[in-house]
């Protein structure tokens, strides 16, 4: 029978050996090296960020120029001009892909573009930006409602607020105003869209514009020079509100009052030389028959009560 030696101290298996088997058979499930893949740098924001979720910045079917495009969309703020030629004037893509990639976020639901007509009869195109596609905040509520026959959803489906329009720049204001001036400022902007049908004004519009046309006509200006002021140069595209790009220019481009200009004096009217039919004297004034002492001395004298 073997005996056991306590002097000889129990071998120790190799880690080296155990492990080694496993990582030859397998060499994926070796330890990384450090610094393997992206690191983060990261700084909290605190001003001028937008959150993007990772559905938009992952996402596994847009191209890479449309979610670029929709990251810089959402970070503009509301009213942001986002058309074709806006962002291609951005950006170094031409129209051609910047148009593809729009089609690309409006499939994937992130842009909504409706077609809508104005109060003045003309078509626009409605661009809505949408930072989570499926949880629109501006469902109709007929949206939400079970399926039932079309005219009870209509009946029970609250009527939404049209949206507010932003107020008109402010005008200059004469330093008198009369109706007469007034007057002669609306017929300006009446008339406007016969040089332009595009500068077609409501009633309210030439309303709020008619002070500015008023002021500039005060400063010695014609109607013709002012008409020509606001209709010349004007953009080629459709005109999204011709009344506030009016009140920018009557504003932008007022011109300064005239030198100031004494008003003439009437001369002293000079009566010619007479002989008074009283005293015979010479003299000048407004009686061709008495001077002025002899006529004072006619004049009765009023009686004590």
């Amino acid at each position: 029978m073997d005996t056991h030696d306590p002097s000889v101290p129990p071998h120790a298996q190799s880690a080296v050996a155990v492990d080694e088997p496993h990582s030859r058979a397998n060499p994926r499930t070796r330890t990384r090296p450090r610094g393997y893949g992206v690191t983060h740098d990261n700084t909290r924001h605190t001003t001028r960020f937008t959150v993007i979720g990772n559905h938009l910045a992952q996402h596994p079917e847009l191209s890479g120029l449309a979610i670029g495009l929709a990251v810089h969309i959402q970070s503009l703020p509301t009213g942001a001009p986002v058309d074709i030629k806006t962002l291609t004037a951005r950006f170094p893509e031409g129209p051609t892909r910047i148009a593809a990639a729009l089609r690309e976020l409006e499939t994937h639901g992130y842009l909504r573009r409706t077609r809508e007509r104005t109060e003045t009869g003309r078509i626009v195109t409605r661009t809505v930006s949408c930072n989570q596609p499926g949880h629109r905040h501006d469902r109709d509520a007929s949206e939400a409602l079970p399926p039932g026959p079309p005219a009870r959803r209509a009946a029970t489906a609250p009527q939404q607020k049209p949206a507010r329009r932003a107020a008109l720049p402010a005008v200059p204001k004469p330093a008198y105003t009369s109706p007469a001036l007034l007057k002669a400022a609306t017929e300006i902007l009446a008339g406007l869209r016969r040089t332009d049908p595009r500068l077609l004004l409501s009633a309210t519009d030439a309303e709020h514009l008619a002070p500015g046309v008023a002021a500039w006509l005060e400063r010695d200006l014609t109607p013709t020079a002012v008409r020509h002021t606001l209709t010349s140069g004007l953009p080629p595209e459709p005109l999204r509100r011709p009344a506030a790009l009016l009140a920018h220019r009557l504003a932008a481009q007022l011109p300064p009052l005239p030198p100031f200009r004494a008003p003439e004096q009437t001369p002293p009217v000079r009566h010619p030389l007479r002989n008074c039919d009283t005293c015979d004297r010479g003299y000048r004034g407004p009686d061709p028959r008495n001077c002025r002492d002899c006529r004072e001395l006619r004049q009765p004298t009023p009686t004590a009560a």
